[in-house]
């Protein structure tokens, strides 16, 4: 069994209303103890249910066709095998039930799949609304509750509690169904036996459940803005905000103003205590500073004008927000677990980087541009930053070489040369550094020559670049193109990852080499070409994609999903388990 980590915090009270309700009992659960009735108590000290032979091949046949269709998704052909391996390690037997009773385990495993909206998962995929009518037959005050009903809801708890602690673990779909680069297989859990050790025995269910999260603070913000938006949902279902026919501006009137104002309190952009007369129409004081801040919040430009974008963004319901949360936790459980080692994260959609201390405190933040949506996207991976190259050389791809600068110098056999670039061989060495022939440009076409752009301010890669080997040739580097940072959407690159503060960044992952301090690395930037750094130790990188950002002072930023990757995987849920593995 891997071993697991509980982050603080994730012990948790849960409502078993519904429960106490139907076994006529009251039901309390804590983090450290909980009471028990004399029925619920004796049951979970007895073993458990043995099966007639009859009821054993009926248990044996239901497992072996990976099908029960008594659940909202009845194909459980992907945990077949370790249901299986679950049931023979009982003898098939019942653990669920212990003399033809619930145990007071499966009672509290129930709760918590009821309140599997709270963890950005959906009470529904694990039968939410049918456990009413299982419990009704197996209650204390049940006549005669026959073996198949314990049989059913046996599998089916078990079923839907194994899918529960994977999906809460390491998501429901494999990441590399998206050809992410994160391996999932090292974090799984052996399901039949940490259910059964685990689970199946728990004085608390809750807090067993719990531990498989991920141990993440950003993971445990992004829950609890769930939660707030969920209440949000609640408070606020208001029409859409009345159309424009041209900006908005502070000062100008505006139908919408009462609307505005009940939304953006909601929300928060608007404190409770600001002068905002509901009866006004005019656009003026704290609610222009409530849109600047929603604004801010959405990766906009907060000029407090409402434009067209802006009207989109207020008026997309609070239920597509909530989706966006759902969708970003779902990418959270794919991330290795034990990051320690202070990582550095870019956020695609967010256009930001953020480098991490051991506590996982924010210790470094910068804007970044990533690749252009639609044709150079930037992958989604996890690596390790092996060395750093000050004043780097750009070795061109030959599909940008092919695609961008071929044209042009069989327009010009000088462009190379005026833009301080050379042609090289495959040892590097240099063959042309001032017009290009006829025949060393048909070598460029066919691949056997390259081009490369000379160490300096003007190289495409700046005065230093940051080198993680990985299978999709990207890297973090600088660029001499800075105007691009003052944009609020920042996809412009071929698919690396530019950085507006790499000195910055030089001497955060340097720190523990001897002797490189700021000084040390304004003198690399600045000194001789193509000088190698290679790291003490490595420092994990991730590249994520995520439209739900929570920072670490509660306020929830949302951004666009510019690679379609939100559509793709909401696509894939919406076809119901089995999941692509």
């Amino acid at each position: 069994m891997k071993s697991r980590r509980v982050s603080a915090g994730l012990l948790f009270t849960l409502p078993l209303v519904a429960i106490a309700l139907l076994y006529g009992h009251k039901i309390v659960a804590t983090a450290h103890a909980r009471t028990q009735s004399p029925t619920s108590a004796q049951s979970a000290l007895a073993p458990p249910q043995q099966l007639s032979p009859e009821g054993q091949a009926a248990l044996r046949a239901a497992i072996d066709s990976g099908n029960l269709a008594q659940l909202r998704w009845p194909d459980f052909s992907d945990y077949r095998k370790l249901v299986a391996e679950f049931y023979d390690s009982y003898g098939n037997s019942l653990p669920w039930v212990r003399g033809m009773q619930l145990s007071a385990q499966a009672q509290q495993a129930i709760a918590v799949l009821l309140q599997a909206d709270q963890e950005g998962l959906s009470a529904e995929d694990y039968d939410g609304s049918r456990w009413a009518d299982r419990l009704a037959k197996l209650k204390p005050t049940a006549s005669q509750p026959s073996e198949a009903d314990a049989l059913q809801f046996d599998v089916a708890l078990t079923v839907c509690v194994m899918r529960y602690i994977s999906d809460l673990h390491i998501g429901k779909v494999n990441p590399k169904h998206f050809d992410f680069g994160f391996d999932i297989r090292s974090k799984k859990y052996d399901l039949p036996q940490f259910v059964k050790a685990d689970v199946v025995d728990a004085p608390n269910v809750a807090a067993a459940l719990a531990q498989v999260e991920p141990p993440y603070p950003g993971y445990q913000r992004t829950i609890q803005a769930l939660h707030t938006y969920l209440a949000y949902a609640k408070e606020y279902n208001g029409p859409q905000l009345p159309a424009i026919q041209k900006t908005i501006a502070p000062g100008d009137s505006y139908a919408g103003v009462p609307q505005l104002i009940a939304l953006l309190r909601v929300v928060g952009d608007l404190p409770a205590d600001a002068s905002a007369p509901a009866d006004s129409a005019v656009y003026q004081g704290p609610l222009v500073d409530a849109v600047k801040h929603f604004q801010a919040r959405f990766g906009r430009t907060a000029d407090g004008r409402i434009t067209a974008q802006t009207l989109a963004d207020l008026n997309v319901p609070l239920s597509t927000r909530i989706r966006q949360m759902q969708l970003t936790l779902e990418r959270w459980r794919w991330l290795p677990l034990g990051l320690h080692a202070a990582p550095v994260v870019a956020n695609i959609p967010e256009f930001r980087l953020r480098a991490y201390d051991e506590n996982f405190k924010v210790a470094l933040t910068m804007n970044v541009v990533v690749g252009k949506a639609y044709d150079h996207n930037t992958p989604v991976f996890e690596d390790s930053m092996q060395y750093v190259i000050f004043r780097p050389y750009w070795n061109v791809p030959y599909s940008i070489a092919k695609s961008e600068y071929l044209p042009k110098v069989a327009r010009d056999p000088n462009y190379l040369s005026a833009k301080g670039f050379e042609v090289v061989n495959s040892k590097q060495e240099v063959v042309a550094s001032g017009p290009v022939t006829g025949d060393v440009l048909q070598q460029l076409r066919s691949g056997k020559l390259f081009i490369r752009q000379a160490p300096g301010p003007k190289n495409a890669l700046g005065l230093v670049k940051f080198i993680f080997p990985n299978d999709y040739s990207v890297y973090m580097h600088d660029t001499p193109a800075q105007e691009f940072f003052a944009k609020s959407r920042r996809d412009f690159s071929h698919g690396c990852i530019r950085l507006e503060k790499p000195a910055d960044l030089a001497v955060w992952v340097l720190r523990d080499n001897p002797g490189w301090n700021a000084d040390r690395v304004r003198a690399a930037l600045n000194g001789s070409p193509n000088q190698q750094v290679n790291l003490t130790r490595p420092i994990p990188v991730l590249i994520v994609y995520a439209t739900v950002i929570v920072t670490e002072d509660g306020t929830v930023h949302f951004y666009d999903d510019i690679y379609g990757h939100d559509a793709a995987l909401e696509k894939v849920l919406a076809k119901g388990y089995p999941y692509p593995g």
